[in-house]
């Protein structure tokens, strides 16, 4: 069995669980990214690698800005999943894309139990491909995977900055193995604070939370127009 942390991020905490070979329980609420590891050769142009290590190209015929990026991603706020945690438009895109049956042979399960797996990467990358800017934005349904493609493709930091995708630890570490949840900044509260747009949080729905900076692990710069 493959474990596949899915975590949500509740008003007062937070839910795990596995995504193994056949079953997913409870809730997940964080990852996803762009394939596993990937070079990016120009602004513009981004070559991914997946895990069969065969290549395919993306070239952003016009970048997005961070500003189109944001107002899609607020566009959402108030989108709850069901009862059993699935049923939104992000969960049922991601298990029919390509990118799907990728992660599932890294992770185990099956493409279906997308439907009520944990959805905040999956918000992220669906913003993603809703604005065109995928291929600089990533998809994921692995919190800790999609920040290390960030990272591995040197568009990793500290700064918050608006349209950044942030990915949190709930106990404040700093290790991307521990990652919890992801989403979007909207800016930069100065105070300690960052104010967010982020799937599957507080009772399983799109919000804008204010998070303490003390909680994130750090932020994945997409490579927006100015």
């Amino acid at each position: 069995m493959v474990k596949h942390r899915l975590t949500r991020a509740p008003k007062l905490g937070y839910a795990r669980a596995v995504l193994g070979a056949a079953v997913l329980t409870t809730a997940f609420g964080a990852h996803a990214a762009a394939p596993a590891s990937a070079s990016v050769k120009s602004p513009a142009a981004y070559v991914i690698t997946d895990e069969k290590h065969t290549t395919q190209s993306h070239t952003l015929k016009a970048k997005v800005t961070a500003a189109q990026v944001l107002s899609v991603a607020a566009k959402q706020i108030g989108t709850k999943e069901n009862a059993n945690g699935g049923g939104t438009k992000f969960q049922k895109w991601y298990m029919n894309s390509p990118r799907a049956m990728e992660t599932v042979k890294r992770d185990g399960g099956s493409k279906r139990d997308y439907l009520n797996a944990a959805w905040c990467a999956m918000f992220v990358s669906w913003v993603g491909e809703q604005t065109g800017a995928r291929p600089t934005v990533g998809w994921d349904a692995y919190t800790v995977t999609y920040a290390k493609w960030f990272k591995n493709n040197h568009r990793w930091g500290q700064t918050p900055k608006p349209g950044a995708v942030v990915y949190y630890a709930w106990s404040g570490s700093k290790d991307l193995d521990d990652i919890d949840h992801v989403g979007f900044v909207v800016k930069n509260n100065h105070n300690g604070t960052i104010t967010t747009i982020e799937g599957n949080t507080g009772n399983g729905e799109v919000e804008r939370r204010v998070r303490p900076t003390s909680q994130v692990v750090g932020y994945g710069y997409p490579d927006y127009a100015s």
